[in-house]
């Protein structure tokens, strides 16, 4: 079943998910399914059918996986740039929003080189996640990834930020 198979499948996922790696993946995945219900015994009329239909279901998950993941990057840099605007609107705040920034700043500056070429593309240089993809030859996947980290390194730099003002101010938190 494997060979028979295989080249015909990752060629259909390729052309799918238009990256060489996830196809590879995903067409693995469906193959330890598909071979794993066999394996127990279940009967399998049609093992071509079954695979691509194990196949398109691991596209959907992913697919639904990485929106999710993605809007929650996205919710996360709102709330970012709601605080930061909030501060920099009052006069008073104006050395504090500047410091913040620096900050911010130094957060995108310590992150590993390709992660943060890929997080200054997408958000400074409004790319989506293909077109980063791409422009790196790396998976959709990993830019996400390299986002998400991006976006942690931020948030984590923004609260120690707050909380060393919060003990300098006296201000209880």
């Amino acid at each position: 079943m494997v060979e028979r198979y295989y080249r015909e499948l990752l060629r259909f996922l390729a052309r799918l998910v238009k990256d060489g790696d996830t196809a590879s993946d995903i067409a693995h995945e469906s193959y330890v399914r598909v071979l794993t219900l066999r394996d127990s015994g279940t009967i399998i009329s049609d093992p071509r059918g079954l695979l691509y239909r194990t196949a398109r279901n691991l596209v959907i998950d992913r697919h639904r996986r990485a929106t999710v993941r993605a809007q929650s990057v996205v919710d996360d840099l709102e709330h970012i740039d709601e605080a930061v605007a909030h501060v920099s609107s009052q006069p008073e705040h104006a050395w504090e929003s500047s410091q913040r920034t620096r900050a911010l700043v130094a957060a995108i500056d310590a992150l590993p080189p390709r992660c943060r070429e890929a997080f200054v593309l997408h958000k400074f240089d409004g790319l989506s996640h293909h077109e980063v993809a791409e422009r790196m030859g790396i998976s959709r996947n990993m830019v996400e990834k390299h986002i998400i980290r991006g976006v942690l390194a931020c948030k984590q730099r923004l609260m120690a930020f707050d909380s060393a003002a919060d003990e300098s101010t006296g201000v209880p938190e």
